[in-house]
Formats: C-alpha cells, structure tokens, sequence
C-alpha cells in the first residue's frame, strides 16, 4: 500500500526543481496541482482546463497519490514534457502568462496536449496563416452605436494590411485597410463584454483608433490573434532586419498588452474648465497616455506624451486649484515641457497605480523612434 506522506514528500522535492517550480501552461509561481496523464505541474487555474479536457488531475497537497502515479511524475516533469509538446512552438505564437485572460490559456493548452499542434509531427500551425493570408467572418462593434455586426476581414503579410469590409458584398470595397506597421490586438472580454473580445487599435492620421471584435469560437478568435501577431512578425523582421528574436527586442514589439487603463477625470489647459470623465489607456512601449469620451469609443480625443525626467517630465500627486465639475478628489499631475495636465482619480489606490505605472514609463530611456512620436503629437496640439 503507498505511503501517503512518502509520497507527498517525493512530489513537493519535484517541486523544487527549476523547471517544476512554475506551472507549466502560465508559469504561475508555486503550482500545487498536477495532470499525471501528461505528467505536468500546474497551478489551481490551469489545472480546471486539464480536466475539461479528461485529463487525469490531482492536487499535491490533498489528494492521495499512488506509488506508480508518483513514478510517472518523477520520470516526467515539466522540462521534460515540454521537450515533446512544445518543440515546435512558431516564434510569433503567443505563451500565456498568469493574469492572461481564460480563452489564451485554454486554447494555449488544448492547441498542445489535445491537438498536439507543436510536436513536430504535424506541419504547424494547421491553418492559413501560415502562408502569410488569413481570412474570415468577425463581429464587430459599430463605430457609433453597441451593436455588433458580423463583417469579412482579410489578413495579408505580403501586403501588411488588415482589411474589413462593411457588406459581404465585396464589390463597393473594404470599408478600411489598415497597416499591419502601427497594428496591436490586445483581449479585452470585459471591457468589450465577450469572454473572446479582441481590441485592434492602430493609426490613422496620426490619431489612435480602435475596433471592438469577438468570434463565437475560442479557437477561431485566438487564431486570429496569433495570425496578427505572425503578419506582425513579419513585419518587424523587414523593419528591423538585424533584431533579435529575444525578450528585449523584436518579440515584445509583435503585441502587447497596456501598461493601465481606467477612468480619470481631466480639465482643460487653462485649469479652469470643467472635469470631464475620460477612459484613458497608458501605452508603455509608444509612451503614450491616450484618453477617449469611453472605454468603447473609437477614436482618441487625445495624447500625451510621457518623456523622462530629464527631459522636462514629471508626475505628483497634487490638489487643483480651481476644481468645478469633478466628483473624484485624489489628483495626479502629470507635466510635460509644455503643458500641465490635472486628472482626478476616484480612490488613493487608483491615484498611487497611475502614478507608479506613469514613473515606470518615465524611468526608462528614450529611443530614437520615441522623439518622432514625441512631434507628431506636439504638432496634433
């Protein structure tokens, strides 16, 4: 008969190994539960979409493990696992990461262990991307109203454009091309209401819009995530042909995520206009503080820029000195060369993240592309 605390002895000394010391599917710290079908350390997270798929799962710490069961996971492991189900993973596609949203890390998961796609023994990936063309049928938001209505898009990396069209009837033309240069898809399921919402934001003269998408399918919807972030690729390897595929050069710059977004209120240049409620987004990698009428909205009304401290650029906590209008008392002023802007957050907590994601982006060095970015929305103003 097994020895219980043997057993759970022999597990936890497993999971102080490197490799088995993060989940295997999101690299969640300390994971405590393990699939001894594929024999793999999970987190609690990944560990309910093992079972959605009938993989065999216990918990380290409470469940009874039988001594063959513990043998498996001593010949197996992360490391080892990862060599078979992961050793073909394309460089584009995306690993998702702990506070990633469900639909990334359960077709993440079901792409490795049930459709077994990065094996090697398959030519992956098994859709049409892979030939730098990728079309087909997204909801999307409308630019004026919350409905949202199924339209054609057409991916092309030959081109670098993403194309929608408004009718299905191509003839009258795409209703925009956008290129794929300026492009970033980012899941937004609750802003945008649907667990495999995706928000496409890009340019268009020298303003940032968005459009607001979603497919029925969780594994249609990621596929076009990764299919954008392919065409992105390839993109970034013309643009920058001597980069690097590593963490600090090209393979950040495919998509990412927003450093924070949320409600402030903001008054005018002269600080004596009304506060007005505005949805901001911090993008870190443009080093752009964009605000919209909502959360929703396709078109910024705004930008500013965020420099560092050396060049003229600060942020503090501050209290207005003449507030009209505003419902939110904790004040952050952000100052620019040129301006001072004066934004109210509803509680201290929102006030102290918005100032520390702020000092974040302030505290890094400027790239040369950052000074273009820089007079492009002097020049807007």
């Amino acid at each position: 008969m097994a020895n219980r605390e043997r057993n759970k002895k022999i597990l936890l000394e497993l999971l102080k190994q490197p490799d088995n010391s993060r989940c295997a599917d999101c690299g969640a710290p300390d994971p405590d539960w393990a699939s001894y079908k594929v024999g793999v350390f999970v987190c609690l997270n990944c560990s309910g979409i093992h079972r959605s798929l009938s993989s065999r799962v216990k918990s380290i710490k409470l469940d009874f493990w039988e001594d063959e069961l513990v043998e498996f996971m001593k010949s197996n492991g992360n490391a080892r696992v990862r060599t078979l189900y992961e050793k073909a993973v394309p460089v584009y596609y995306y690993r998702p990461r702990q506070n990633d949203c469900v639909v990334l890390r359960d077709q993440w998961i079901r792409a490795k262990y049930e459709r077994m796609e990065f094996t090697g023994e398959i030519q992956y990936p098994p859709v049409a991307y892979t030939i730098g063309y990728y079309e087909g049928m997204l909801w999307k938001k409308g630019k004026d109203n919350a409905q949202f209505l199924k339209r054609k898009f057409v991916l092309s990396d030959r081109e670098f454009t993403l194309t929608y069209y408004n009718k299905e009837n191509e003839s009258k033309g795409p209703k925009a091309i956008i290129a794929i240069k300026d492009l970033n898809a980012t899941f937004q399921p609750e802003k945008i209401g649907h667990p495999h919402g995706l928000q496409l934001t890009y340019q268009e003269d020298d303003h940032t819009r968005n459009l607001y998408v979603y497919h029925e399918s969780p594994q249609e919807i990621v596929s076009w995530y990764n299919a954008i972030r392919a065409a992105r690729y390839a993109y970034l390897k013309t643009a920058y042909p001597t980069g690097n595929d590593d963490e600090v050069n090209l393979i950040p710059k495919i998509t990412r995520n927003y450093l924070k977004e949320g409600y402030m209120e903001k008054t005018g240049p002269l600080q004596k206009e009304a506060f007005k409620k505005r949805w901001f987004i911090l993008d870190s990698q443009n080093r752009k503080l964009l605000y919209f009428k909502g959360q929703l909205d396709a078109e910024e009304l705004g930008a500013i820029f965020i420099g560092t401290e050396t060049k003229g650029y600060s942020v503090k906590e501050c209290v207005p000195k003449y507030a009209r209008g505003n419902k939110w008392n904790c004040g952050v002023m952000v100052e620019t060369p040129d301006r001072q802007f004066i934004l109210m957050c509803e509680k201290e907590r929102e006030q102290k993240e918005w100032m520390d994601a702020l000092k974040q982006v302030m505290s890094r060095p400027m790239a040369p592309q950052d000074y273009t970015i820089e007079a492009n929305i002097k020049y807007k103003r």
